[in-house]
């Protein structure tokens, strides 16, 4: 058993707080990403230039540098609103807000070629038999397409996922109290940095084990019926 030095609740609540981020960001992303598929996929021309040059900054700029330009560029932002406004004290920027809107529109960058994909994977003769049989185009993409464009993309969105809970970790430079910050605080406390980073990883990676286990679970779920070759 790792001897904490009484720091082993200080890092359940980074675990949680990581647990937290992660899955406001992928809830953040999962919008973008429909969002942007839809957009890229769209007859105007208009749509699919933002949605293109979204992806590629996006997907361009660096997760810690992205971070750091949402915590304090949306501060220099915030503040100088505020001040036209009359307002004169300074207005901080929640670090936990901060954060899952970078990841999450990281993640929604690669999510909406995953989608834009999983969309076009659809077999059209479905969508047109639909159709046929007098579906508008709500019930068209809540039971044809949907179903489908989520079984197609979700192996994908799951290792994106994946990636997303480990770059959780980025957000500690903001000063989230997440795992990795959490275990830096106590590692200075202490002078037991092996002993801190290791128990992170070790948590990071039971992490990854629970995700990954029910990402398969998913799959196998969504994939009931399908034949396979």
């Amino acid at each position: 058993m790792i001897n904490l030095y009484g720091f082993g609740g200080t890092l359940a609540a980074g675990t949680w707080i990581t647990i937290k981020v992660t899955l406001a960001a992928l809830t953040l992303g999962l919008c973008i990403g429909l969002t942007g598929a839809s957009a890229k996929l769209s007859r105007f021309f208009v749509f699919r230039i933002v949605a293109d040059a979204y992806t590629t900054i996006i997907r361009g700029v660096p997760e810690l540098i992205l971070i750091l330009a949402v915590f304090f560029g949306s501060g220099v932002l915030i503040n100088a609103i505020a001040g036209k406004l009359g307002y004169q004290d300074y207005i901080n920027v929640n670090s936990f807000a901060a954060g899952v809107i970078a990841l999450g529109f990281s993640f929604g960058a690669y999510a909406t070629d995953v989608f834009r994909g999983a969309i076009l994977a659809v077999p059209k003769g479905q969508i047109e038999a639909a159709k046929s049989f007098g579906m508008n185009g709500f019930l068209v993409f809540r039971r044809i397409m949907l179903p489908q464009v989520w079984r197609f993309a979700l192996p994908a969105l799951g290792n994106l996922f994946l990636i997303l809970q480990k770059d959780s970790a980025l957000v500690s430079v903001i000063g989230l109290n997440e795992i990795m910050r959490n275990a830096s605080i106590a590692t200075g406390y202490t002078r037991k940095p092996f002993t801190f980073y290791l128990t992170a990883a070790m948590i990071y990676l039971a992490l990854s084990f629970i995700t990954a286990t029910g990402i398969q679970y998913m799959e196998s779920h969504v994939s009931r019926g399908v034949r396979r070759d």
